[in-house]
C-alpha cells in the first residue's frame, strides 16, 4: 500500500491581457519586439528575414590566341594585296615601257633614224645600219615566220620583212653550242610569229629583234629572252594582222627569184 506524498499545489500561469479571441490587441508589440538587444530583421530577396546575397564580380582574364591568329591573318591578308598592287604597277604600263625595262634592250624607234623607221619595198641587196637589221626598207617578200626554224643564215631583207609584221628574229653566233641552240629552238617551234637563224659576225651569241628594239645576250637560258619574247612578240608589228605565212623559206642571200614571190604585203 503506497504512502501517500506531500500534497501537489496547482502551478498558476499568468496570462496577458488580450483581445478577442484570445489575440493581443491591435498596435500591440510582438513579443520580443521591445527586448533589449533583440536584432532587427531587414526583409529581402530570397525569403523572409533572409539576409541579401551581394553578387560576386569574376574578373576574367582575356582569351589572346583566337586574337593573335586574326592578327596575323590580317597581316598575310595586307602582304598579299601589296603586293598585288606592286606586281600590278610594275607590270602595267605600255608595252613599249616593259620592253624598255628590260636590261639591255636597245630602243631604236627613240633615235628616230629615218635608215630604220623606213618602210618602203627596195629590191636586191640593201644596207643596214644595225647588225642584225632591226627596221628600214626590206625586199617585198617577208621570211616566214610561223616558228620557222633556219639552219643557215637568211636574208636580211626578207627577215627585216618579217618584223615589220610583228615577228620576233633570234639570231645566233655560228658555232653556237648545240644544246644553246636547242634550247633557243624550244623558245620557237610552234609559235606563231617567230624564227631562228645563224647570224654570221656578232658580237654577242645571241641578239633578237622586233621593229625598232634589240636585245643581245649571252646564254640561251637568260630570262631576259622570254621577257622580250612575251612583251615585243606582235606588240611590235607596224602592220597588226599581217601574216606570218606564205612567206619565203629559203635561205641565203636575196636572189631575184625571190623578189616578187609569194605575198607581197606592205
Amino acid at each position: 500500500m503506497s504512502t501517500p506524498g506531500p500534497e501537489r499545489v496547482p502551478s498558476t500561469v499568468k496570462v496577458g491581457k488580450t483581445s478577442g479571441q484570445g489575440k493581443p490587441p491591435a498596435g500591440g508589440s510582438r513579443p520580443g519586439a521591445s527586448r533589449p538587444g533583440a536584432k532587427k530583421q531587414t526583409p529581402g530577396k530570397g525569403g523572409k528575414g533572409r539576409k541579401p546575397v551581394t553578387p560576386v564580380k569574376v574578373s576574367g582574364s582575356r582569351n589572346w590566341g583566337p586574337i593573335a591568329v586574326a592578327g596575323v591573318v590580317v597581316l598575310i591578308a595586307v602582304g598579299i594585296i601589296g603586293y598585288g598592287v606592286f606586281a600590278a604597277v610594275k607590270g602595267g604600263g605600255s608595252w613599249e615601257d616593259r620592253v624598255n625595262a628590260i636590261d639591255g634592250v636597245v630602243d631604236y624607234r627613240a633615235q628616230k633614224n629615218a635608215a630604220i623607221d623606213a618602210r618602203d619595198h627596195k629590191d636586191g641587196t640593201l644596207q643596214y645600219i644595225t647588225s642584225p637589221p632591226v627596221g628600214g626598207a626590206h625586199n617585198g617578200v617577208w621570211q616566214n615566220c610561223m616558228g620557222d626554224v633556219y639552219t643557215e643564215p637568211i636574208a636580211n631583207e626578207h627577215a627585216v620583212h618579217s618584223l615589220e609584221h610583228g615577228a620576233v628574229w633570234i639570231t645566233y653566233k655560228q658555232g653556237l653550242a648545240a644544246d644553246q641552240v636547242e634550247e633557243l629552238k624550244q623558245k620557237v617551234q610552234g609559235q606563231d610569229y617567230m624564227f631562228m637563224s645563224p647570224y654570221a659576225g656578232l658580237d654577242k651569241n645571241i641578239s633578237l629583234q622586233v621593229w625598232g628594239y634589240q636585245l643581245k645576250v649571252d646564254n640561251a637560258d637568260d630570262s631576259r629572252i622570254d621577257e622580250f619574247i612575251k612583251n615585243a612578240r606582235l606588240n611590235a608589228s607596224m602592220e597588226p594582222g599581217a601574216a606570218c605565212s606564205s612567206g619565203n623559206t629559203t635561205t641565203g642571200p636575196v636572189t631575184a627569184a625571190a623578189t616578187g614571190t609569194g605575198m607581197t604585203g606592205s
